[in-house]
């Protein structure tokens, strides 16, 4: 088992690698983030609606 004060030490060693995004290239992946996330939600209101639409057409053809 691995000494509590030696875990820590590498755990801080380990943090000191990490290299984070610069605050211009967190707002590039957010506002592409956003963007997907409103074509995706577009996209399925569409085909949702297509749907809705042809499954309407079936029931009525089918009386």
């Amino acid at each position: 088992m691995v000494n509590p004060f030696t875990f820590l030490q590498e755990v801080r060693a380990e943090a000191k690698k990490v290299t984070w995004p610069s605050r211009r290239e967190t707002m590039i992946t957010t506002g592409l983030v956003v963007v997907m996330v409103l074509f995706a939600s577009l996209f399925f209101v569409l085909v949702d609606s297509a749907l809705r639409f042809l499954v309407g057409l079936m029931l009525r053809a089918g009386q």
